[in-house]
């Protein structure tokens, strides 16, 4: 069987969101299939952490590369002598014209819910764009459940025509963080003192991070603490770290400016740290220091750094809505992601309540072992392997 991959997404330096799941589906598919035929298709030369070219893997860089999925893709597909048996996007967006089968990945419906969060041109292509490609893909492939029912009540499709393929996460690098050195040197890097709680995912509106501000406020001036070295030792120095990109920092943030200013009006700023982009080999620790992962999201269609919070032993805070109680089961504390009073106490409680920490870090510990990059590829190449059942 002959498969082509779009490998747009895949191919780039920091991945996140779609990006991410594009680059780990390739990487663990190309690790357990060795009989089938692939050809990832890309924008320019491969990256090189992608799968090495072999007997059966390979790759070819379109011309021209823009307008990807509306010339790029279908030209490459009518052109090619050789026809593939299907073509896989890892992404929301399948090629406009096909003469073979198409299957896609949908991760979440945010932009019908909140179209207010999002640009004019980022809603616009949203909107058209999946909608072409949900309703004309030969079969969907989605990361929860919830998107799953969510696609269905929507663009009324068949639910024998939608998979679900649970994202995973780096087992390497994720786990419990023995070794109190390291937590202290990467702590020390970042200029953390004293206790924190932590918030990893791009800043925008939908992230919920000016109501987690608010909530977080709460708790240092009703504790009359305002973070200083001096405090720090006393325990009374907790702090918010939010790490993640902004709109200025590339393309996924969008919205970021009100949010930045919140620490100031509410008085704050010392306790509160932006971070940016932090590298991968220093999130673990940063993880296994704090005393809880914090995700008030309104909207996630999953939610990859649940995972990697519950694999290094953390307890999480996390909203009751969408896929989020799916992904979390009994590891963390869910809220109302609308209520800064519910966020309030959801942050007070886990931050002083040990026992409860620790219940819900074993939680968290047996909840992930559900998932794993390689479960996800395998889902989805069991999708290849039937492709003549696809309709």
């Amino acid at each position: 069987m002959k498969i082509w991959i779009d490998g747009y997404e895949a191919n780039q330096l920091e991945r996140l969101g779609s990006g991410q799941f594009a680059y780990e589906v390739i990487r663990n598919i190309e690790k357990i299939d060795k009989k089938n035929e692939y050809l990832v298709l890309l924008p320019n030369n491969p990256m090189e952490d992608l799968p090495k070219e072999r007997a059966g893997w390979s790759y070819k860089i379109l011309k021209p590369n823009k307008l990807w999925t509306r010339i790029a893709l279908p030209l490459a597909l009518y052109t090619s002598r050789e026809k593939p048996d299907l073509i896989y996007s890892p992404t929301h967006y399948i090629p406009r014209f096909s003469p073979i089968k198409r299957i896609v990945t949908i991760f979440d419906l945010a932009y019908l819910h909140f179209p207010e969060m999002f640009t004019k041109k980022d809603l616009w292509q949203l909107k058209n764009w999946s909608k072409f490609s949900i309703e004309n893909a030969d079969h969907i492939i989605t990361i929860s459940k919830s998107t799953k029912k969510d696609i269905i009540s929507r663009y009324k499709i068949n639910k024998n025509k939608i998979t679900v393929a649970y994202p995973g996460y780096d087992k390497e690098k994720f786990k419990v963080q023995g070794e109190k050195l390291k937590i202290d040197e990467v702590k020390k890097k970042y200029g953390i003192i004293g206790s924190y709680i932590i918030y990893i995912g791009t800043i925008q509106p939908r992230k919920n991070l000016v109501r987690l501000m608010e909530a977080f406020e709460r708790i240092v001036h009703l504790r009359g603490v305002t973070y200083s070295k001096s405090s720090a030792h006393l325990g009374g120095g907790l702090q918010l770290l939010i790490v993640g990109k902004t709109s200025g920092q590339g393309r996924e943030g969008w919205g970021y400016k009100e949010i930045l200013k919140t620490p100031a009006k509410l008085n704050i700023s010392e306790n509160v740290k932006f971070l940016g982009f932090v590298p991968n080999e220093d999130l673990p620790s940063l993880l296994s220091g704090s005393k809880a992962f914090v995700l008030p999201s309104l909207w996630e269609g999953f939610g990859i750094p649940l995972l990697e919070a519950m694999a290094s032993g953390t307890p999480i805070i996390t909203s009751n809505v969408s896929s989020l109680p799916e992904v979390v089961g009994k590891a963390g504390l869910l809220v109302d992601p609308y209520s800064v009073d519910q966020i309030e106490q959801a942050i007070r409680v886990i931050t002083t309540d040990n026992k409860l920490r620790n219940r819900l870090a074993k939680n968290g510990i047996e909840q992930v072992k559900k998932f794993s990059w390689e479960k996800c590829a395998k889902e989805i190449f069991r999708l290849f392997a039937s492709k003549g059942e696809i309709s």
